[in-house]
């Protein structure tokens, strides 16, 4: 029975008893809920609720609730063996609240907060763009009263069922992370159990401080992919808050009822930290206006802490391969007659967009655009798959005029995964980073199969900020099933890692374009995505989940997984019509595969007009328009920043021509 649904006069009176789900001993109910539900036997944390959080944590009588924008609700209109507005409508009755995250105003000791606090009772504590805005707007509010930011983190990882618009939400809410960095603003992040995929990689781990509650489980990937992937159990205690104390990935591990005195002391000390001077470019060395004022303070007030360098410590393996059919460096990338190899069989023009994306500057000659083409999604899959499509190495190869590769994260691990250097295209320095797949089983093998560990995630920063530094522009290609799954890469902060890179592109003030050449998996794929405009190629897909994953989860069975895959909305066509793209970029006639010279010269040129585009914009406003661009999705009729109408003509703007 479900006593939810049922008014309170009616309910059975609960048991006076009940007994642990670990140590399985009798606990007298009322004791233990007086412990905030924490076995006095064994110590095991049992999930607390949104509420009981918020009052757990906030002084009485302090909370005042803060309401998200609206969102929409099945942008997807997904339908697995249960219609999703159903099950919205089941874990609504179930908690009583809209989705999973609420956030709230109050203090804590005294001192003022925003406090977002996620629910695993509502449908896993995922990620959809109802809990992404909740975050984002907490985050918001924090910015708004420069005030510290609290986070309670409870999540199985992004909701499924609202296919790339969730994904985006890990960019959305570590866009706005960012901006509390930059304002010299406290996060802290309260890990409960257990926190994983999107949420771990994403607002999570981007906190200055990370505390878990004694046996909490964090990580990229859940135990069961793991194991799945290895082949092997793991080790008592992975991803536990134990272990990730021991590798270095969190701060502390405190018990429940110390987690409102942890808080106290990091509040004080970052109200007597000198964040004024540091928010206005500063040295930071002047006194902070009202010092020595009463414990409680107006919410207006500046709240911060000192600056943190950025230690990235952990590696990753490369076997110093130079990649599939092609030389390291330089070499990778001659071409003597400057327009790559092959002999095109059809010349892929493109329009000029102007900077407004109005109507094109300069049409070209030749027939109007052609809308994407349709096919069903599971072709769309498989043709994204395809081993004959150009990979990373490939398209530098018929990209650059010149190009020599960087290697390694400077931590002690060159990833095989990620390649990338400084090169020319047509004349016009560039950054160009990307996954590496491959043609043949070792070539794949070689690659690591595109699946970046935390050192290839590392390299992505490092050569962002060396984009930045230079001042060139960043090109990101993509091309990835996922990020790692494996026990090294959890020890070496893969969440972390990715998280980092969304950071990281939400904030540089040189243009980046993202191009999805393949396949778009997930967090591995979103880390190199967080971009000014992001192209993908006719037969590429972007998803949340793997088509495998989605149908095993949610139909319980693989065999579903053409079902899964027309549900998520990954084909090209889906994600333009979302927003979550902004350009089309024909391919060849059967695909990339059976004319890879045309398919990567026609994406060069996609490239070099959008970042033509970009380049007149003021580095300031660009980033300004990146974060508004991920800010907006999963709000209603409102279309991001910079993304393309599928009606104007312009968002799929190349088109075959006879030669």
């Amino acid at each position: 029975m479900n006593t939810a649904s049922v008014p309170a006069a009616e309910q059975p009176a609960p048991a006076d008893w009940l007994a642990c789900p670990s140590c399985r001993a009798l606990v007298y109910r009322k004791r233990f809920e007086r412990a905030d539900r924490v076995c006095p036997g064994c110590g095991t944390h049992t999930p607390l609720d949104a509420g009981r959080r918020l009052d757990a944590l906030l002084d009485p009588g302090s909370a005042r609730p803060l309401t998200p924008t609206e969102t929409v609700h099945d942008p997807l209109r997904f339908e697995d063996l249960k219609p999703y507005p159903d099950r919205l409508a089941a874990a609504r009755v179930a908690t009583g609240h809209d989705d999973a995250v609420r956030v709230a105003l109050g203090t804590v000791v005294g001192h003022p907060v925003v406090l977002a606090v996620m629910d695993f009772a509502f449908m896993g504590g995922s990620l959809g763009v109802a809990a992404g805005e909740a975050v984002t707007t907490a985050a918001d509010a924090a910015l708004a009263r420069r005030v510290p930011l609290i986070l309670v983190t409870s999540s199985g990882g992004a909701r499924m069922q609202e296919g790339a618009l969730a994904l985006m939400q890990m960019a959305k809410t570590s866009a706005a992370m960012a901006e509390l960095d930059e304002a010299g603003i406290l996060t802290v992040t309260v890990v409960a159990d257990p926190t994983y995929g999107g949420v771990a990689a994403s607002f999570a781990t981007l906190a200055d401080v990370v505390v878990c509650e004694p046996g909490a489980r964090m990580g990229f990937a859940g135990p069961r992919v793991i194991e799945e992937t290895i082949g092997e159990r793991l080790p008592e205690g992975f991803q536990t808050a134990e272990f990730l104390l021991r590798h270095g990935l969190v701060d502390a591990v405190r018990p429940r009822g110390e987690l409102r005195r942890t808080l106290a002391v990091l509040l004080a000390s970052a109200r007597g930290a000198d964040g004024a001077e540091r928010a206005g470019g500063g040295d930071g060395a002047g006194e902070r206006e009202g010092a020595g004022a009463p414990e409680r303070v107006e919410a207006e007030e500046r709240s911060g802490v000192p600056d943190r360098a950025e230690v990235f410590d952990g590696s990753g393996g490369s076997d110093g391969s130079g990649g599939p059919g092609k030389a390291d460096g330089a070499d990778a990338c001659d071409r003597s007659d400057g327009t790559g190899t092959g002999s095109p069989s059809a010349t892929l023009a493109c329009r000029r967009i102007d900077p407004a994306r109005g109507a094109p500057s300069t049409p070209m000659s030749g027939p109007a655009p052609v809308e994407p083409p349709v096919r069903p999604a599971h072709e769309v899959v498989a043709a994204a798959r395809d081993l004959g499509r150009p990979t990373t190495r490939d398209h530098l190869a018929y990209w650059m005029d010149a190009f020599v590769e960087l290697r390694g994260d400077r931590a002690g691990g060159d990833c095989p995964a990620i390649v990338g250097g400084l090169g020319l295209v047509d004349g016009r320095a560039m950054l160009v980073l990307g996954h590496q797949k491959g043609h043949t089983t070792a070539d794949l093998v070689r690659a690591n199969f595109a699946m970046a560990s935390p050192a290839g995630y590392r390299k992505v920063v490092r050569l962002a900020r060396l984009a930045e530094k230079l001042g060139v522009p960043l090109v990101t290609l993509i091309d990835t099933p996922g990020a790692h799954p494996g026990i090294e890469a959890e020890q070496q902060g893969q969440a972390g890692a990715i998280a980092a890179c969304l950071r990281v592109l939400a904030g540089l003030r040189v243009p980046v374009v993202a191009v999805v050449t393949g396949e778009g998996g997930s967090g591995g794929a979103l880390a190199l995505g967080v971009a000014d405009r992001v192209l993908i190629s006719a037969n590429a897909l972007y998803s949340v989940i793997s088509p495998e994953g989605c149908a095993a989860i949610l139909w319980k069975t693989r065999e579903q997984s053409p079902a899964a895959a027309r549900a998520l909305g990954l084909d090209a066509r889906s994600l333009l019509e979302l927003g979550v793209v902004d350009r089309v970029v024909p391919e060849p006639e059967g695909g990339a595969h059976t004319d890879p010279a045309a398919a990567s010269l026609a994406l060069r040129d996609a490239v070099l007009e959008t970042v033509a585009e970009l380049a007149a914009v003021e580095p300031a406003e660009r980033v300004v328009l990146r974060r508004r661009r991920f800010r907006a999705f999963g709000l209603p009729a409102v279309r991001p920043a910079g993304a393309g109408d599928p009606d104007d003509g312009n968002a799929y703007d190349f088109e075959e021509e006879s030669a």
